[in-house]
């Protein structure tokens, strides 16, 4: 027995979240990848009075991706984990939730600014997030809704089994700078998307019609 299996390993989702200075990610994989994934692609159409301007577009598309993802510790539990003894799944619960947090170091220092009388108060940034669904999909985004079902507790009331629905405004190259990390992030997956459109086209009519038939 060699050890070597004919099944190739399944690639796990995940988010990833970059918050400077810190050096080093919150990495938040999927403990089961979902079974489906919804996606909405909504053309930004440029504004015009007809004519030729029907067909101009005033950039890439807005795209959102739902997913439903479940948690579950009894694997863990069943390991002797000490985290998932202690504390269930709060942990991965919480790395999830607080993307859509401001960090309390900020919280603070802007009530204190606020109290000084500060005109201008520059409201907290939310972490670089990334979502990563296979090689060819890897997507600046934003976190928008988190809809999280506790499904199962241990004896403490900890979560050991929960199911979370993430909304994920997925951000363009018209919402990042040029500069920003994910404006060429997003453009990759632009180029990926088009060459993979290419690939999947009939170059002929006659593949759709049964004929070469000339519309234009």
């Amino acid at each position: 027995m060699t050890g070597y299996s004919r099944s190739p390993r399944l690639t796990k989702g995940a988010i990833v979240a970059f918050r400077p200075p810190l050096p080093l990610p919150s990495v938040i994989a999927f403990q089961y990848n979902p079974e489906t994934l919804s996606r909405t692609v909504e053309a930004r159409a440029a504004e015009g009075d007809g004519g030729t301007e029907t067909f101009r577009l005033a950039g890439v598309p807005k795209e959102k991706i739902t997913v439903d993802a479940m948690f579950d510790a009894s694997d863990d539990l069943e390991r002797g984990d000490s985290v998932a003894e202690t504390i269930g799944l709060s942990p991965r619960l919480a790395a999830l939730e607080t993307l859509l947090y401001p960090e309390y170091a900020t919280t603070i220092a802007n009530t204190v600014l606020m109290n000084l009388g500060t005109i201008e108060v520059l409201p907290a940034k939310s972490p670089f997030t990334i979502f990563i669904w296979g090689k060819n999909r890897i997507l600046p985004v934003r976190l928008s809704n988190l809809s999280i079902t506790e499904e199962a507790y241990d004896p403490a009331l900890n979560p050991i089994r929960a199911k979370v629905g993430m909304e994920l405004q997925v951000l363009t190259t018209q919402d990042l700078k040029a500069s920003h990390p994910g404006y060429g992030m997003y453009l990759a997956h632009h180029v990926i998307k088009e060459t993979m459109a290419a690939i999947g086209t009939a170059q002929r009519l006659g593949r759709v019609l049964g004929s070469d038939v000339r519309l234009l």
